[in-house]
Order: C-alpha cells, then structure tokens, then sequence
C-alpha cells in the first residue's frame, strides 16, 4: 500500500455509496407502480423510507462503533450481503407490513454499513484535500440517480416492478462483494493496531460520551437533522410532485438524475470551497440557498423550470452533506471518528424519515405537494440558523495539546 492508494479507497467508497443509497432511493421510483400493482396506499409505501431512514440511523451508530473496534472490511462485508437480501426478498412480498418489514428494515440497516465507516475511513486516509476526498466519496450518492434510478424505470417499464426490485438486488451483490477486497485500513492505523502510538493529533483523549454531550456535537448534529428533514421529503417526492404538475414520467424521472448529476458538481465544488475558505461558512451559505430554492419549486409547472431548479438544489443538498464529516473529523479526532459520525448519521437518519412519510400523509390528504415544500422550506433556513452557532474548529496545536 503507498500514498496514491488512498484513492483507490475513495473509488470504493463512492461505488459503494452510490449502489447502496441509490438501491433505498430508488423507491421513489417504485412508489406510483407499486401503489398501481398493490393498491398500497403512497403513505404505505412511503413509510418503508421512513423506517428505513430509521434504521438506517441506530444502524450507522452500531456500524461506526464496529467499525473504531475492527476497522471497515467486516462492516461493509455484512452490508453488501445484507443489501441484496433485502431487496430480493422484498421484490416477493405480498402483503404491504412484509414489505415495509423487509424493505424498510434489512435496506436500511445494509445502507448504513457504507455511509459512516467509509466515510470514516476516508478521513483518516487524508490529510490533505480531506473535504474533496470525502466529498468525492459521497458523490456516488449522486451517480445514483443517474445509474440505479434510470435503470429501475427502465426494468419496470420492460418487465413489472417485482422484476426492476430483484434484479437490483442481484446487481448489489454483483458490484458490492468485489469492491470490498479494495477495502484496507490507512497505514497509520495498520501501525497503531501493531502497537505503534498513533499521532497525537489523531487522539485528543475526548471519550465517546464526553465527544456526544459537546457543544461541537449538538449543534452539527441539529443542523445535520434539520437539513436532512428538510430535503428528504423534496427529494423523495419530486418525481410524484412533477408528474402532478403535468410532466411525464420518463422526464420526471429524469428531473432526479439532473439533481444527482448536479450534486456531483456541487460535492466537488463545495468540497474545494471546504478547503480553501473554511467549512462553516460554506455550509451555512449552502443551507441557506437550499432552504431558498426548495421554496422555489413552488413557483414552477416546466420542464426546463424544474431543470434548472434541480441544478440547484441537487448541487446545494449534494454539495453541504460531505461538510459534516470533515467538521466531525477536525472537532474529534481518529480515534472515535467512526461512533461519532455514526452518531450524526443516526440524527440525521431521523430527519430524513420525516420527509417521505410528511409527504405521502399531506399528499393522501390534501393531493398536492404544497405544504411539504413550504413546510421543507422553512426547516432548510432553520438549519442555516442553527449552523451560524458552530463552535470555532480546534487547531492541530490544541488537538495535540489535549
């Protein structure tokens, strides 16, 4: 292992995030035919998201624990196996609670294998250009839109939604179980392990409990629920909510992939602007223009109008989600990286279970999507309000001092 391997370490971890998160996202693509095929109620469905985001959150705080005690491997192992087992035995449910069970459950507790300890090990890779790294990693979250969700619309419109679920599930063991031999701990921990004292900038001496009840842990862990609360319901809806505004559903489909093709733009530019001019002001310029143009969508019935908003809200939402863990990373150190991130991930994982399930209840009550935008909307400015109070990150000197 040299230092150009570090790369091949991002490589992994963006193939990974974007076949696992694009595998639970693709749901939203699912929602209309399986409501069609079943007569399952959208808020049914949609609250298989929601105990996935769930579960996805108490799973990334276990999975980062393991993941500080016996390193990424073994985590993403079990996530890979468990991703394709999910979604095959969810494409066989017959009834809607086996569904949300199987779906709901198993996809989000596999998902949350990839996100925090890849993340995590990302971040002790790097010290240099940490927040392009991590963001590049996180940018397979949005390839997803523009790989997995393209192809589930394409094998439901071939075959049947049951067809589209298993054969991604296939895909997930297909892809996953040979990216995870690519997977290796950074030489300094591999020392650590054998005995060598790791560098003291890596080790602040902060336990996990002292880390969780920190000012620097409570405000990036409400800003993360707040700004997760906020775009969860906007993006899981937004091909349902373009589709009532009259847009065909190959091209709403495609009003996602714009967003996923956006936010891989945003994740690098907003991962340079990390690095050069600091990460707190550009997440809260990020939040703020997130909340702005969720609003927006208000205001549109185009085709080209929802382009151009997804360009901007997918480069925003894409763009700031990275931020977090290289905030984590300078306020906590190596050490416990992984329980804290996991920790973040889990507050996080709450927010997003409110937007799909928000959705589909003021959706099957009112049929409009108007006030999940404007409710979104507000939460989205919130969290910009919220992020303003970040505490000063620590320098290296008192990182080593402490």
């Amino acid at each position: 292992m040299n230092h150009s391997y570090r790369w091949v370490i991002v490589a992994a971890g963006a193939l990974m995030t974007c076949v696992a998160l694009g595998a639970m996202f693709s749901l939203a693509i699912f929602l209309e035919p399986m409501s069609l095929d079943t007569n399952w109620s959208r808020t049914g469905i949609s609250s298989a998201m929601t105990l996935n985001f769930l579960v996805m959150g108490l799973g990334g705080f276990a999975w980062g624990a393991i993941y500080d005690r016996v390193g990424a491997r073994p985590v993403v192992l079990a996530g890979a196996v468990l991703l394709g087992l999910s979604l095959v035995v969810a494409s066989r449910a017959n009834s809607l609670i086996v569904f949300q069970l199987s779906y709901g459950i198993i996809v989000g507790l596999a998902a949350s294998a990839f996100f925090a300890p890849m993340i995590a090990l990302t971040t002790a890779w790097f010290d240099t250009n940490r927040s392009l790294a991590v963001s590049l990693v996180s940018a397979g979250m949005g390839v997803a839109p523009m790989t997995i969700s393209p192809f589930a619309r394409w094998l439901i419109t071939a075959y049947d939604w049951r067809t589209a679920m298993f054969d991604i599930g296939v895909m997930a063991w297909v892809l996953l179980l040979p990216a995870v031999l690519l997977v290796r701990q950074p030489p300094a921990a591999v020392a650590a392990s054998d005995g060598t004292p790791a560098p003291a900038a890596d080790g602040p001496g902060m336990s996990v409990g002292q880390a969780l009840r920190s000012p620097q842990f409570i405000v990036l862990g409400l800003t993360f629920f707040a700004c997760c609360a906020a775009h969860s319901g906007p993006i899981f809806h937004m091909v349902s909510y373009a589709m009532s505004c009259g847009i065909a559903p190959m091209a709403a489909v495609s009003i996602y992939s714009v967003e996923g093709l956006a936010g891989l733009g945003g994740r690098v530019l907003y991962g340079v602007l990390g690095d050069r001019l600091g990460v707190k002001p550009v997440l809260v310029a990020g939040l703020a223009i997130q909340g702005l143009v969720i609003a927006a969508y208000l205001a549109v019935g185009r085709i080209e109008q929802f382009y151009l908003l997804a360009v901007i809200f997918g480069a925003t939402y894409g763009g700031v989600m990275p931020l977090y863990a290289v905030l984590a990373r300078e306020y906590f150190g190596l050490r416990i990286i992984g329980t804290v991130l996991g920790a973040a991930t889990l507050l996080s994982s709450l927010g997003m279970s409110l937007g799909p399930l928000a959705g589909g209840m003021i959706y099957d009550a009112t049929a409009s999507y108007h006030w999940l935008f404007i409710g979104s909307a507000l939460i989205g400015l919130g969290a910009a309000g919220i992020a303003i109070a970040f505490p000063p990150q620590p320098s290296r000197q008192k990182l080593q001092m402490a």
